[in-house]
């Protein structure tokens, strides 16, 4: 390196690491617990460092610019090293106390089939070795958190793509789904005639667009010629949830869930979306399990869960 380049100072670079995935500053600065014009004030030195902007405001959230998404990968790098090396050295075994399992949870995952999942690793009535820390956001943050190893693994309802070099997709199982509502509204939806026909017209809650489920959901009514009347779109199935069991319309889960979550609502189901299936997958940096508590996570749902029986 020429003597008079200048040289990267790593601090800067992990504020910088730190805004991009946490997408504004005010959030930055509460997980690094500084104050915001000192995030501010990293930024605008690295900024001065490498001689280029690296972010442009997007409404509330930042957005990384060209030269600020090759930085972003090449911190992934650096950090995702710096990770490695620390494991390396230690060794990964805790010492003393209850080990640590830092989990994503995509928003599109209904959060009792998040617990469901997780259960085997809590031991019996919470008594384990292992503390659970869950983490909710959409899948593309969840996925740069899990390339960093800020997180060990990441349920969600959908593969990551090709383009994510570090992150290995499990699939855990799958089941089938159910439209299901409040007693009034599914006794009134299956008075006027044969499911699916019967859902023409009738108020309906859905996915948000863009996942996977909604997806699927558009393309089943879409083959069927059935064209609901959309009520509310949601990100979290539980708000969601809330929604029907007020009647505001009918809404699509997870048939492995059904039995003790939306049946002991009070919630009916008006029928199922067959041959429309949900799966459900854990993701990791390595092509195998290898952490002793998702691989216990992963063959217990694949057992129970997930199991033919339980489909």
């Amino acid at each position: 390196m020429p003597a008079d380049s200048p040289s990267l100072n790593f601090h800067h670079l992990r504020y910088f690491w730190v805004v991009a995935r946490e997408g504004s500053v005010t959030k930055a600065a509460a997980r690094l617990h500084v104050t915001q014009p000192t995030v501010s004030q990293q930024l605008a030195a690295l900024e001065d460092t490498l001689g280029e902007p690296l972010f442009v405001r997007e409404g509330r959230r930042l957005a990384l610019t060209e030269v600020g998404r090759t930085t972003m990968r090449f911190a992934d790098e650096i950090f995702t090293l710096g990770a490695d090396l620390v494991e390396t050295v230690r060794g990964s075994a805790p010492i003393g106390g209850p080990s640590r399992l830092d989990v994503g949870i995509s928003e599109a995952v209904p959060k009792v089939v998040a617990y469901r999942i997780l259960e085997p690793a809590l031991g019996v009535r919470g008594d384990s070795s292992t503390r659970i820390v869950c983490h909710e956001d959409a899948q593309e943050r969840l996925v740069v958190q899990l390339s960093s190893h800020v997180l060990d693994m990441i349920i969600t309802d959908e593969p990551v793509g090709p383009t994510h070099a570090r992150a290995y997709s499990h699939l855990l199982g799958e089941c089938g789904v159910s439209v299901f509502g409040d007693a009034k509204l599914a006794r009134d939806v299956k008075r006027e005639g044969d499911f699916p026909k019967s859902l023409h017209g009738a108020p309906m809650l859905l996915p948000a667009p863009g996942s996977v489920l909604r997806r699927e959901i558009d393309h089943w009514l879409d083959a069927r010629g059935v064209t609901p009347r959309v009520v509310g779109e949601f990100q979290d199935p539980a708000l969601m949830s809330v929604f029907a069991q007020a009647g505001a319309g009918l809404f699509v889960a997870p048939d492995a869930i059904a039995p003790e979550t939306v049946l002991a609502q009070g919630l009916r189901r008006v029928g199922s979306m067959k041959p429309l299936r949900q799966r459900f997958y854990v993701v990791t940096v390595d092509r195998r399990l290898v952490h002793p508590a998702v691989q216990q996570i992963a063959g217990a749902a694949r057992r129970t869960l997930f199991s033919k029986r339980s489909r």
